[in-house]
């Protein structure tokens, strides 16, 4: 495990927690772990912290299995075991489901929603008022243009938002890192991603956003810096309403 990494994801992480009010004495947090290195690498994150940190809080993994064929749940299961974090795995039909005639929405949409219906309820069940994603700073200027793209709207994903009047609160503690600190961290361990089996996966329009950004960052490599600056500095003043 590089220790230059570590330090440098953990000090990010650390700001967004602090700069964003995130976590608190006393929390219980769910987090929302799909078995990809994003989700793995936050909870691993959230558990180590609680070493040196002078605050105390409860975690939770909670993965749902969408349903795919084919699909072992055994590593993510010795990777909970071996990092003493309790959790809960649901088998599910939303997969096959958000792929079906049933289905008239975008697979992504429907599959997104029931998964998400799915975590409030366990999260209310359980009595878990935080749900940690593990959202990075590329997923939040992808959201942005997904967004104007195929929504007409300007918006993405917030630090923190809250839900139901205020009894559920979602924390994204990885807002600020970067997809690539990620990926080279969780290749430094021997940790395993859960396998994709989504048919739909590589030509969703994330993916097609995602490979569009990455051609415009290889032009310029301030531009992705500059996106992630603009969504946080709007000037209302220039924007126009119908």
């Amino acid at each position: 495990m590089k220790k230059g990494l570590f330090k440098q994801i953990n000090c990010l992480i650390a700001k967004a927690i602090h700069n964003y009010s995130m976590i608190e004495e006393g929390d219980k947090i769910l987090v929302a772990v799909s078995g990809g290195k994003d989700s793995l690498t936050l909870l691993w994150f959230l558990k180590e912290r609680l070493k040196w940190i002078p605050i105390n809080y409860e975690l939770f993994a909670l993965h749902i299995d969408l349903g795919f064929k084919n699909q072992n749940n055994d590593k993510l299961i010795k990777f909970f075991e071996e990092k003493n974090i309790r959790y809960k795995i649901v088998n599910t039909d939303i997969g096959p489901k958000a792929h079906s005639k049933i289905n008239k929405k975008n697979p992504c949409f429907f599959c997104s929603r029931q998964r998400r219906k799915l975590i409030f309820e366990i999260a209310d069940e359980l009595g878990y008022s935080k749900i940690a994603y593990g959202h990075h700073k590329d997923d939040v200027i992808e959201t942005l243009f997904l967004n104007i793209f195929y929504g007409a709207n300007i918006s993405t994903m917030l630090p923190v938002q809250e839900f139901f009047d205020k009894r559920f609160k979602i924390i994204r503690p990885l807002y600020l890192v970067d997809e690539i600190f990620i990926e080279r961290f969780f290749k430094s361990t021997d940790w395993t991603e859960k396998e994709e089996a989504c048919p739909t996966s590589f030509s969703s329009k994330r993916r097609a956003i995602k490979n569009l950004l990455q051609e415009l960052y290889k032009t310029n490599k301030k531009i992705k810096e500059n996106i992630f600056h603009a969504i946080h500095n709007i000037r209302v003043e220039y924007m126009p309403t119908l």
